[in-house]
């Protein structure tokens, strides 16, 4: 009895901690979302504003870190279940750091438009990139939520594109630099952009990984081809 009630006590503190990180999660979506649209209308005041929520989502993984730190402590959970715990503060970590990303997009938004940059098309640049990001995210997102493994495999293979889209703006950029000397302010503000937005990428095939972990027991990290294969 006290075994069971012990494991249900654990379940419930772990339960609080995955709703608080998919809080977290939709902070951050929201941060990335509102980034891009500062790229796109040049709004200072909305660029402000994502730059400050990053204080939010630094202090709530601090709380959650430590949150984790206590159930480990507490609980002693057995090998599965520390496996949980371990991936989620994983988690925990790259949500920060995408939050960080979003606040970089918005801090070169704000810049360009205040230098009252013009005539050059940011954003339709990074539009398809920044899409496609912001869908990735999201679903790994709901891949954690429901710790579908399937879905995870998927947001891997999905990051790819991601690369393969940051490459192409990368050459674009260059021949821009290079056929007119006056873009390479606004071309490096934009690659900039672009390299924040391929890191969130990164970041959301990160979470995809350890979903992986948690539902498979296997760390795919650096393992292309058994990604492949599988």
């Amino acid at each position: 009895m006290i075994g069971e009630h012990s494991s249900k006590q654990y379940d419930q503190e772990l339960e609080a901690i995955r709703s608080k990180v998919l809080l977290m999660g939709g902070m951050v979506e929201t941060q990335f979302e509102q980034a891009l649209n500062c790229f796109r209308v040049g709004d200072i005041a909305a660029a402000d504003k994502v730059m400050a929520d990053d204080h939010a989502v630094n202090q709530l993984e601090v709380s959650l870190d430590d949150a984790c730190s206590h159930l480990i402590v507490k609980r002693q959970p057995a090998a599965n279940d520390l496996r949980t715990v371990m991936a989620t503060i994983k988690v925990i970590t790259d949500l920060e750091r995408i939050g960080d990303e979003a606040s970089k997009i918005a801090r070169t938004a704000k810049s360009l438009h205040e230098r009252g940059v013009t005539g050059f098309a940011h954003y339709d640049i990074i539009r398809t990139i920044g899409k496609g990001t912001s869908d990735l995210l999201h679903d790994a997102l709901d891949a954690f939520a429901r710790l579908d493994g399937k879905q995870a495999m998927q947001i891997i293979a999905g990051d790819e594109i991601i690369d393969h889209e940051f490459r192409t703006i990368l050459r674009n950029l260059i021949t821009f630099m290079m056929e007119d000397p006056r873009t390479i302010s606004s071309a490096l503000d934009t690659l900039w952009v672009a390299k924040a937005i391929e890191r969130i990428g990164d970041h959301a095939k990160n979470i995809a990984e350890y979903v992986i972990y948690v539902v498979e027991g296997r760390d795919i990290r650096h393992s292309k081809p058994a990604i492949q294969e599988g």
